[in-house]
């Protein structure tokens, strides 16, 4: 038997990276990853529950270069999922820009064969975009978590990572996209005209079992920037209903223009900017077949199959809101 590979993860308590360590515990559970098996070392500024799925804790700080030092030694595959959200400009390119240079320089030293960093959509910046490829437009983020992640990408494509920009996240532990439109919505008491909008949207789970089938399947070579959503976009219309129909957003019979909308929002004090509310009321559709495709990784259903099993999550979160 060879021995196992080491895998090095940041952001395991986050979000998605907490739905990725979970995903790769199934691997190891199953029969998927062969007799090699894997090791796996989380990198952050403090274990929890979620981590203590990991073999090994590493602590350190994006925001602390130095503290990353050695952090991936001896490791065969690093995935980059932390960053920081915000408004601070400073905090974020600290974390997101700087923070990953140093991470990507600590996998190049250590001779770290696989490299996958997560990024988003977001970096396209404004819409309507339709259907559009990687390079189809020339990114124009709006935001100090966009642009630093945008900036992010360069030392993580200089050290050989397959960069994932995926959409509108969906599911248990998406403090964002839903949470936002609740706000929306109860600010509102009113659908914005038309809700016709195609966003491009993955369910947390897909989105960890694309990155767990690239850690440890290969994949596509590396130094490449991949949509990632599910190839299938939803109609923003379609999302709202389907979680008003389970009880997590408030249910609305009233559709005004958008301009009013807006002026509704604007009154009511909301707190979605109309840049956030323009993320779901244009066209943000990427085309993301290609890497399901080419990490041989089935996209399932969609994002709409899996609100079931997370209405209840976002029922209790709302309710502590």
């Amino acid at each position: 038997m060879s021995d196992p590979q080491r895998l090095v993860i940041t952001g395991a308590t986050g979000f998605i990276g907490s739905a990725v360590v979970a995903e790769l515990a199934r691997f190891r559970d199953g029969a998927e990853t062969g007799s090699r098996g894997f090791v796996l070392r989380a990198v952050g500024r403090r274990p929890s529950r979620e981590a203590g799925l990991a073999d090994e804790w590493f602590r350190a700080d994006l925001a602390d270069p130095e503290s990353l030092r050695e952090c991936c030694a001896g490791a065969d595959v690093l995935l980059h999922l932390a960053s920081r959200i915000g408004s601070d400009e400073r905090e974020c390119d600290s974390v997101n820009v700087r923070g990953t240079a140093a991470l990507m320089a600590e996998a190049e030293a250590a001779g770290v064969r696989r490299i996958v960093h997560l990024s988003t959509s977001a970096v396209y910046g404004q819409g309507p975009h339709r259907g559009i490829s990687v390079d189809a437009v020339v990114p124009a983020p709006v935001s100090a978590v966009s642009r630093s992640r945008l900036a992010g990408e360069g030392p993580a494509l200089a050290a050989g990572a397959v960069v994932l920009r995926p959409g509108l996240v969906i599911g248990p532990g998406d403090r964002w996209v839903v949470p936002s439109l609740a706000q929306i919505l109860g600010s509102t008491g009113a659908l914005w005209g038309g809700a016709g909008a195609l966003l491009s949207a993955v369910a947390v789970g897909d989105l960890a079992r694309l990155v767990a089938r690239l850690a440890l399947g290969g994949g596509p070579a590396g130094g490449s920037v991949w949509n990632a959503s599910h190839p299938v976009p939803v109609r923003a219309v379609e999302l709202v209903r389907a979680f008003t129909d389970r009880g997590v957003l408030p249910p609305v019979e009233q559709e005004l223009p958008e301009a009013e909308f807006l002026e509704r929002m604007a009154a009511s004090g909301c707190r979605v900017s109309p840049s956030q509310f323009r993320l779901v009321a244009q066209d943000h559709w990427y085309d993301s077949a290609g890497i399901w495709e080419a990490a041989d990784c089935p996209p399932g259903p969609g994002p709409l199959a899996h609100l079931d099993e997370a209405a209840l999550w976002y029922r209790e979160y709302l309710a502590r809101a």
